[in-house]
């Protein structure tokens, strides 16, 4: 019954091709004396697309490939700006007022240069990524961050009050990040980062230049962003993706993974190391078991519809969404990511929503959290990272 079924949605599903024409422009003044605000930092988040405003406030944002993004203007002393727009083929044309900021005296925390040390460090890791590509990636002001760690908690909590600005040599950009809330939580082993920020290319050779574009396809190619432009294209087969039902059951005989903790460190601090290994042993075992795919494969229209905007997609499934791209393999040992024993290494995502459906756009980005990664997905950080209007080549 399924195939049919597939065959109408193809018939009368609307997909939509848009030209990469999208046009903004506006002012910028202060929303008291109405005067004109000059070097304001105006972008649309997580793209490449971004411009400074003249002495007269206005500001032109050009070229931009259609989807949804934040628009976010910023500088200092004033409070910062958020507008989510749909971006088209009409022209968008607005008139932005910033409030002023009252001076706010930033909360000191003293810590030793050696704590320091060790909290960017681990902030880093996790907010840049310890693969390849990391080791190219240089932060170039990292004490404009504020950063803390709760110990009881075992939470690493970074933001910053101004651009935090990171050169990715690996991929050839800089990218502007107004970190407004990195949280690292220890015990259960999630990232969480929030804020907007803008990508702008390094100046290079042309050989470099050449380097920089073919790791950027690298790195697209089986992204959640190729997802996501596949699905709703309906070529997830031609680019290598397979989808399926995924059932899986939290594992019974293992504790939660703050009380396995807590119970480690315990008999640790009391020179008892046969109960430490015990404890030991069962952190090694999956949080899952009873796991199993549903065969066959789903198709496309079985887990997203169109909505009433044109662009915006909704995405929907119930429990787990396993996630295979078989153009690309992943020999990194998970213990949590369950594979079948006649399944090559290729490159596993698990996808889980907390709500019934979430949206995504034409750019391949989910528009809105309650969403987790697991996998390949979830190891992506900084270092891997590409703006939201990248446009790959066409193979």
């Amino acid at each position: 019954m399924r195939f049919p079924l597939f065959i109408l949605f193809l018939l009368f599903f609307p997909f939509t091709i848009f030209a990469q024409s999208g046009y903004i422009t506006g002012t910028v003044i202060n929303s008291e004396s109405k005067k004109p605000i000059a070097r304001a930092s105006v972008f649309l988040s997580n793209s490449s697309v971004g411009a400074a405003t003249l002495e007269d406030g206005t500001f032109t944002l050009s070229s931009i490939r259609p989807g949804q993004y934040t628009l976010v203007v910023t500088i200092l002393g004033y409070e910062e700006y958020n507008k989510v727009i749909l971006v088209g083929n009409t022209p968008i044309n607005l008139k932005i007022e910033l409030k002023t900021k009252p001076l706010e005296l930033r909360e000191v925390v003293i810590t030793s240069p050696a704590d320091w040390k060790k909290n960017f460090e681990a902030f880093k890791r996790e907010f840049v990524g310890i693969n390849e590509n990391a080791k190219l990636c240089t932060i170039m002001n990292p004490h404009v961050l504020n950063i803390t760690f709760n110990p009881t908690k075992q939470i690493l909590h970074a933001d910053a009050v101004e651009f935090l600005i990171v050169e990715n040599r690996a991929l050839g950009y800089r990218i502007k990040f107004l970190v407004d809330d990195f949280n690292l939580d220890k015990i259960n082993g999630i990232v969480s980062t929030g804020g907007p920020h803008v990508f702008e290319d390094l100046p290079g050779s042309e050989s470099q230049k050449k380097k920089w574009h073919e790791k950027r396809e690298e790195v697209y190619y089986g992204s959640s962003m190729h997802f996501f432009r596949s699905l709703y294209t309906n070529k997830l087969n031609e680019e290598g993706f397979q989808i399926y039902k995924y059932n899986r059951y939290l594992n019974p005989e293992r504790p939660s993974e703050e009380v396995i903790r807590s119970q480690i460190k315990k008999y640790e601090m009391q020179g008892r190391i046969d109960s430490a290994n015990y404890w030991i042993g069962l952190a090694n075992r999956s949080k899952w078991y009873n796991e199993s795919l549903v065969k066959p494969a789903l198709f496309p229209y079985e887990i997203f519809s169109p909505t009433d905007q044109e662009g915006i997609y909704s995405l929907q499934f119930k429990n787990f969404l396993y996630v295979v791209y078989t153009k690309k393999t992943d020999d990194t040992y998970n213990k949590e990511i369950y594979r079948p024993l006649d399944m090559p290494n290729y490159a596993i995502s698990v996808v889980t929503l907390f709500k019934k459906s979430v949206t995504f756009d034409m750019n391949g980005i989910l528009l809105e959290g309650n969403t987790l990664f697991e996998g390949t997905w979830a190891s992506n950080r900084l270092s891997d990272m590409l703006p939201y209007d990248y446009v790959p080549d066409k193979k």
